[in-house]
């Protein structure tokens, strides 16, 4: 099964798999590197002049190493990315096709194109010569490119920088120190093969007798494979010790070799696995693999795993029977890894296509991985199975998708040892589902409780136009470290991480309250049914100590927030009616008709004011709380990381001004007109209504404002002596809300992004996702403003620009990593009708922690949440869960801020 799928713009040679990372060679010099847990890309090692053709990594030495077509082969220190040595040979010997490395000797020993096999012994790298600066190969005079012209001219050219892509502070940081190292001319065996030596590979115990001696194993163009003895006693040199040829496959060339024990396996120019048994040095069997080249080969847990051109890898049993086929890339698979580290067998693939495929390979350790349920794994195939449900609650036709997305999510609660329920809604409102976790019996008179809401509705998708990243928005697919699906980030992937981490503490027998989720099913469509559904189940709720939900994104996609207030919503449809039929305005148009539409155009007037006129209803603005200094800190934190991390938002009064205007000060919205009779342009309608909407701030009570909002337009339509009739409809409406960011609830939320946010494998290797942005052309800065003019704080600006200084080199914003992480505390323009309604009837205070980034696109096409955020919120809720029933509960509903 897939797993994760990277993407890059140029094709992948060359893979390497750690304990910690994946690493992946590219066609354009750069080598990448992704944390093999969420699937990030961490880092882009400016590598080389020429493709990555080789990587090789030495877990034993936290050593990296590369060889590229620029006749080069560079060492890395995996500790911290650091370029440690660069290593050449004296010779001018083309592509270096394949490095290896010996951590016994600490030799390595590469492939070139010029038939050598070379090597280096890095124990003794200080006591040989400094390389001379010209015979670096960056600096010698090309055969072709610098030979003379006519008259015996040659054309000068400039002498370059011998490290061209160290274009970013963070890069030359990397390649500050390198040790320049000249390959010995008599570390050289030259015509090792008659053709390229393609590949090499290092293996022990293939020599009966000498179980721990390593040897040097070849392939090369000429169809041959060769058995070199190392010689530990001068400098790693080797000698030959036999070699393997097919007679009849002579001339075909070797493209790739992998080791089983002491089974070889080569994969040939014409699709063709040669098996060899290294004890007898004889062929053992000859498979047709693929039409077409096989060029790559990786093993295992007992299977053998073949690419090629046609971009379909082959999986083999140890019987060398084809058991599996899978179409893995576009193009051609070049490369490939099996990795086992953490338990977790993944097999990773790279190809033309620009992409790096990680696969799940659990099937391939022999006997099924006894996996508990509440492991990172079963996390993600909970979302996976969670967004496969067609839960779109605004679609009648989707009813039963919902019902079934609800049912499964009350199985998911039960087998995490929920005790659940199913909750009935007036008419055919979809369900709201119960769950209830017990913790310690022991502590059964004296627990406290926490309600967790959510809602498992999401908002409709499709592809048809193909905008999606994805083929079907209901199958959720993982793309450079995001997951994405409908409903990844609104709601169901919180809901799940929020489920996953309770079932954690049941498991370990720590979960000391009672923890209750209530998941609705209508929220997109107002929470219809909801509140009544709550109040006839109100005993078997019980009381409730807090309130959490998770139904928000952060500011950005650098820093954790915390969501502290909430604006409220009115949504309306005002209508005027005549009583006279649809008319033609060039026969009954005149100036002492009434019409509708211009009635309504007129009331409409009548709301506000001018661009930036305050809305007109009689003391609608009177509630609004002022002000306060303490508001006006969590104002300057915010400020401070916006305007150093978004050039675009420099502005800093505007950007303060903005968010002022969208968070804490009301709002209206005029959406959409209809009208009446046919849609030509002579029609005079006999009805037009509008739908408009308003939010509130905290203060204001939607019943006050909507009543007052019905009795205005009814007074200025009077106004208007219209024949005309008006209807003014509230459709829906939901309360404000505002936290209190110094409770127990908020403490404790605080103190646990901190420390999740700031456990060492965060703080060592945070680094900006950069999946969002395109990476092509090396360029290491945003583009500016071409207006020129200061950008609004709309949700794309904050998300488009995350970078401030980027670093392309590292893909991290610089200097975000040198202070201690802590969340935001901010507020939000949109409006959730349920936390303020739960407030109140279980007079609890409530918090609301956002789990996804402001570049999430909830609601809109390739909705996406980051990997890493999943995880890390769950990790965050398993803190609260625990820790918070802990604390004192809270005494009143204080509606200060502070």
């Amino acid at each position: 099964m897939l797993l994760h799928r990277m993407k890059h713009d140029k094709s992948i040679l060359a893979l390497a798999v750690s304990s910690e990372y994946i690493f992946a060679g590219t066609q354009g010099g750069e080598i990448l590197v992704y944390r093999i847990d969420t699937f990030e890309r961490m880092l882009v090692l400016p590598g080389h002049r020429g493709s990555v053709l080789g990587l090789c990594f030495s877990e034993r030495d936290n050593l990296l190493f590369s060889s590229a077509g620029d006749r080069m082969v560079h060492v890395w220190d995996t500790r911290n990315f650091s370029r440690k040595y660069s290593i050449f040979s004296a010779y001018d010997i083309g592509d270096v096709f394949c490095v290896s490395y010996s951590p016994s000797l600490q030799t390595l020993y590469l492939g070139a194109q010029n038939t050598s096999i070379q090597w280096y012994d890095l124990k003794e790298k200080d006591q040989r010569p400094v390389p001379k600066s010209e015979s670096h190969p960056y600096y010698r005079a090309d055969r072709f490119f610098d030979s003379t012209g006519p008259g015996g001219i040659r054309a000068p050219r400039p002498a370059p920088s011998i490290d061209v892509l160290e274009a970013t502070p963070k890069a030359r940081k990397q390649l500050e120190g390198t040790q320049p190292l000249e390959i010995d001319r008599h570390h050289i065996y030259q015509f090792a093969h008659y053709g390229y030596v393609y590949c090499t590979l290092l293996a022990k115990g293939i020599v009966l007798g000498e179980p721990s001696k390593e040897f040097l194993i070849s392939g090369g163009g000429d169809g041959v494979i060769k058995v070199w003895s190392l010689d530990s006693n001068d400098s790693g040199r080797i000698h030959e010790l036999y070699k393997l040829e097919n007679e009849r496959d002579e001339g075909c060339s070797v493209l790739s070799i992998i080791i089983d024990g002491t089974i070889l396996y080569s994969g040939l120019l014409d699709g063709e696995i040669n098996v060899w048994d290294l004890e007898t040095r004889q062929l053992v069997r000859s498979m047709q693999s693929h039409r077409d080249d096989v060029l790559t080969l990786t093993v295992g847990g007992g299977f053998l795993f073949s690419g090629g051109v046609s971009g379909f890898f082959n999986k083999f049993n140890r019987q060398h029977e084809c058991i599996g086929r899978r179409k893995a890339h576009r193009g051609r698979i070049l490369a490939s890894a099996f990795s086992n580290d953490l338990n977790k067998p993944i097999l990773v693939t790279g190809g033309n296509d620009n992409d790096i495929a990680v696969w799940d390979a659990k099937d391939c350790m022999g006997s099924p991985l006894l996996e508990k349920k509440t492991t990172q794994d079963q996390l993600l195939e909970s979302l996976r199975i969670f967004v496969s449900y067609h839960t779109v609650s605004s679609d009648s036709k989707q009813q039963l998708g919902c019902r079934r997305g609800a049912s499964w999510l009350r199985t998911l609660f039960s087998r995490l040892g929920a005790v659940t329920e199913m909750l009935r809604t007036e008419g055919s409102y979809n369900p709201v589902v119960f769950a209830r976790f017990r913790g310690n019996p022991r502590t059964s008179t004296h627990r406290k409780k926490i309600l967790f809401y959510g809602h498992y509705d999401v908002i409709a998708a499709n592809n048809d136009k193909e905008t999606w990243k994805i083929n079907d928005p209901f199958v959720m697919e993982g793309i450079d470290g995001n997951l994405y699906g409908r409903g990844t980030s609104d709601n169901k992937g919180p809901i799940v991480a929020a489920a996953h981490a309770v079932g954690e503490l049941n498991l370990e027998q720590r979960l000391e309250s009672d923890i209750v989720f209530l998941i609705e099913g209508e929220e997109e469509c107002g929470s219809r049914g909801f509140a009544a559904a709550v109040k006839q189940n109100r005993k078997l709720i019980g009381d409730v100590d807090w309130i959490l939900l998770a139904n928000s994104y952060w500011l950005d996609d650098l820093v954790p927030c915390l969501t502290y207030g909430l604006r409220g919503v009115i949504h309306a449809t005002v209508q005027v009616e005549s009583a006279q039929p649809d008319l033609h305005s060039g026969i009954d148009g005149s100036s002492g008709l009434d019409e509708p539409l211009k009635d309504l155009v007129m009331l409409l007037s009548k709301l506000t004011g001018p661009k930036g006129g305050k809305i007109a209803i009689p003391g609608f603005e009177d509630p609004i709380l002022s002000f306060t200094a303490e508001e006006d800190k969590l104002y300057e934190d915010i400020i401070s990381h916006i305007s150093t991390s978004n050039p675009d938002l420099s502005n800093q009064d505007k950007l303060a001004e903005d968010l002022k205007k969208k968070w804490r000060e009301p709002s209206l919205t005029v959406h959409r007109f209809q009208t009446s009779g046919p849609g030509n342009s002579t029609v005079i309608p006999r009805l037009a209504k509008v739908n408009i909407s308003l939010r509130l701030v905290p203060n204001q009570e939607a019943d006050v404002i909507a009543a007052a909002l019905k009795r205005f337009l009814h007074a200025s339509f009077d106004e208007l002596n219209s024949e005309n009739y008006l209807d003014v409809k509230i459709d829906h409406q939901g309360d404000p809300w505002l936290g209190v960011i110094n409770n127990e609830i908020y403490q404790t939320l605080e103190k646990a992004i901190v420390e999740v946010w700031n456990a060492p494998d965060a703080l060592d290797r945070r680094r900006r996702s950069t999946s969002n942005k395109s990476t092509k052309g090396g360029q290491g800065h945003r583009r500016p403003s071409s207006s020129g003019k200061a950008s609004s704080a709309t949700s794309s600006t904050l998300a488009s620009g995350n970078g401030g200084p980027l670093d392309q080199s590292t893909g991290s914003f610089q200097g975000s990593t040198n202070h201690q992480i802590k969340p935001l505390y901010i507020r939000e323009g949109g409006s959730i009708p349920a936390i303020r309604f739960l407030e109140k009837e279980f007079n609890a205070p409530a918090a609301q922690l956002p789990c996804g980034q402001a570049s999430d696109s909830a609601h809109l096409d390739n909705e996406k949440i980051r990997l890493l955020n999943l995880y890390k919120s769950k990790d965050i809720f398993k803190r609260v869960f625990r820790e918070l029933p802990r604390r004192p509960a809270a005494d009143s509903m204080a509606r200060d801020l502070v």
